[in-house]
């Protein structure tokens, strides 16, 4: 029997299959467009459900045996539907600037306190219920029309299985869930005037769907007996497949975006947690919670400094031509897609501080990667208060695959960070609880002891850390000294 993960991403959605021994045996990958104007950012649903329906087909063909695919999608998007589950507009992403004016009104109607305490998140703009609110105010005619309000996750599931089912983690991400009460908040819903019916039944992260339907058989060619599970937000399926149970870990995802994901054994203080805009998500272990400290640039910004200006060298190669043991000494602030945690400053822009005619493009890089670490020490210090207590970290992502970015990152924040064989932990926490929906594993230890291998282990360097801080106190300066100008 084989297992499947079907990890949706903003631009594409890859299914990746594995065998009960935790063995990768296949990957299937499809893109899709975004549309991004300077007044709205949006995705076509049916373009995408396109994109899902050819990646299961192809590994289906391949593995016939398929017995579960688990479903784990980004958070926020939403999309409205007819009662034959029909979208009835694009979906916009959580970058899309509507919803910012239909944010307030809930605030001042209910506190940014009181929605902090229920949902666990600052109030902001990027949440579905938002933009749920505004396409009722300036589509009305679409929302008369809607018969269900499905995420990504809920999408999928729905249309595999015709159950409609979101799981608590993705829920969380419409600023409309109880993350105490693990189910919609009255209140706000209430208040934004959104009719609880046309959501999907909230359930435990890794609830089985059920099997697929004949609809879903004829365009995917799975097999009848195939079961979907509704997993969870993605960076809570990285954080199962990186194998973080308990607070003594946490995860650096190190992809596009930069993201420490700390494990609570129970719920954080939600006053801390909302001042650095940090989210409070419930985990797959029924008590804990994890919550999310990113930002927008990681690997995005050292794929920048790579194709602007590595003059066609390769990472490897301007990691070598540093050639120093020190700090860059150049200060560089990674807003180049604005600033998420502490601040969630969509203006913040990115600045290289220290230039000099001697600065090469190694410097540069080396910097890009300094900037990325800086910035997640920013981050834990915000997060010192809350209840944080891990003491080594699990990295997964692209990122993960450089020693030298992972020994920066040790030595910055003075902890062991150990990367992971399998670098797509979203898959492989996908496949994880899929595998446990049906039957194959007992539990997540069970799961993890097959399917999480560790590579090699940074481990921090106290000349290096001592050194890295006194750049570190620099760098706290750097965000107010340059947003005014920007």
């Amino acid at each position: 029997m084989k297992i499947g993960g079907l990890d949706i991403g903003t631009t594409g959605c890859k299914l990746t299959v594995f065998d009960t021994n935790g063995v990768k045996l296949g990957k299937a990958y499809r893109d899709y467009p975004v549309r991004r104007t300077f007044s709205g950012h949006e995705i076509d649903i049916s373009t995408m459900m396109e994109s899902v329906y050819a990646v299961i087909r192809e590994m289906a063909e391949q593995y016939p045996d398929l017995g579960g695919i688990g479903v784990t999608s980004f958070g926020e998007t939403f999309v409205m539907v007819d009662e034959d589950g029909n979208p009835l507009h694009n979906a916009m992403l959580y970058t899309d600037p509507r919803g910012a004016e239909d944010c307030a009104k809930l605030v001042a109607a209910i506190g940014e306190e009181q929605i902090a305490r229920i949902t666990g998140l600052a109030p902001h703009e990027m949440y579905s219920i938002s933009k749920i609110m505004w396409i009722k105010h300036n589509r009305p005619e679409v929302y008369a029309a809607a018969r269900h309000i499905r995420l990504i996750e809920d999408y999928v599931v729905w249309h595999l299985t015709h159950q409609a089912q979101i799981d608590y983690s993705l829920a969380t991400r419409t600023m409309a869930f109880d993350i105490e009460k693990l189910c919609w908040s009255k209140e706000i819903l209430d208040a934004a005037g959104v009719d609880p019916a046309l959501l999907s039944k909230p359930v435990p992260t890794g609830t089985s769907a059920g099997a697929v339907t004949e609809q879903a058989v004829e365009k995917t060619g799975l097999n009848k007996d195939c079961m979907i599970v509704s997993v969870s937000h993605d960076q809570v399926a990285a954080a199962v497949g990186a194998g973080a149970f308990d607070g003594n870990v946490a995860v650096d995802g190190a992809g596009t975006v930069e993201c420490l994901t700390p494990i609570y054994d129970s719920l954080p203080d939600i006053d801390v947690m909302r001042k650095g805009y940090f989210s409070v998500v419930p985990y797959v272990i029924p008590g804990k919670y994890v919550a999310y400290a990113f930002s927008y640039t990681g690997g995005a910004l050292i794929d920048w400094c790579l194709q602007t200006i590595g003059h066609g060298k390769t990472n490897q190669e301007l990691e070598a031509a540093y050639g120093r043991a020190e700090p860059s000494g150049l200060l560089v602030l990674p807003h180049f897609a604005g600033a998420a945690t502490p601040y969630m400053d969509t203006g913040s822009r990115g600045a290289i501080l220290g230039l000099t005619t001697d600065t090469s493009a190694a410097d540069l890089y080396r910097a890009c990667m300094e900037g990325v670490a800086y910035e997640m020490r920013l981050n834990y210090e915000a997060l010192k208060d809350s209840g944080i207590r891990f003491t080594e970290l699990h990295a997964t992502g692209g990122g993960a695959k450089s020693k030298a970015w992972m020994q920066i990152k040790a030595d910055v924040l003075n902890l062991p960070i150990t990367a992971l064989k399998t670098t797509d932990a979203g898959t492989v926490g996908s496949a994880m609880l899929t595998g446990i929906a049906i039957g194959a594993f007992e539990t997540l230890q069970d799961a993890a002891s097959v399917m999480v291998q560790k590579a090699e282990t940074c481990y921090p360097r106290s000349d290096m850390h001592e050194q890295y801080m006194k750049h570190f106190e620099r760098y706290k300066k750097v965000y107010q000294a340059v947003r005014p100008l920007m």
